[in-house]
């Protein structure tokens, strides 16, 4: 029995050795000593009045409003016209999987598309997307068509493979879309 209090008593004693702090470490810096920024000149900036987007403008300063295309939102045409379906290449579902690159418009993020089945298409999302691919939670392939899915099911773009890693097409609200890896 003492051997076990012996024994005891020595790991706890070894264990509070190691909670001492040195004196040695009080004066080692641990932070980098990082130098601030230096500002940068900028260009001048200039400001005008705008004009109003309402009214008719000469010149055509403001393209026409893009009409809507009634077989992309029904889900019945091809959405980017009979010229990307017809110049459109192969696609095989299982060349889809994985990491892509989207350009939306303006602005681009992130699509992971995936074979695991939900409801009818298979899994896939969006990170750092805006608008309707927010809402992507599917996909699916339709001959040589790729059609993105809300969590719903509805189809939300339409897309073609136009080269080697590299689909183009346009969202229900007209926006193009592209995915590269």
């Amino acid at each position: 029995m003492r051997i076990h209090h012996a024994a005891g008593g020595l790991m706890m004693a070894l264990a509070l050795a190691g909670c001492q702090r040195t004196g040695s470490m009080d004066s080692v810096n641990t932070q980098p000593n990082i130098a601030p920024l230096q500002a940068q000149p900028i260009g001048s900036v200039s400001s005008s009045q705008l004009p109003d987007p309402t009214t008719s403008t000469s010149g055509g300063q403001f393209p026409d409003k893009p009409g809507t295309d009634t077989a992309m939102a029904t889900g019945t045409g091809v959405g980017t016209g009979d010229t990307a379906a017809a110049g459109a290449l192969d696609v095989k579902k299982e060349g889809m999987v994985g990491n892509w690159r989207v350009a939306n418009g303006p602005s681009s993020c992130d699509m992971f598309l995936t074979l695991t089945n939900l409801g009818g298409g298979s899994r896939g999302g969006t990170r750092g997307c805006a608008g309707e691919l927010t809402t992507m939670g599917s996909w699916e392939v339709a001959g040589k068509q790729v059609v993105l899915k809300d969590r719903n099911g509805n189809a939300i773009a339409r897309l073609y493979k136009t080269a080697d890693s590299r689909f183009d097409g346009s969202t229900n609200s007209g926006q193009p879309i592209s995915l590269s890896r």
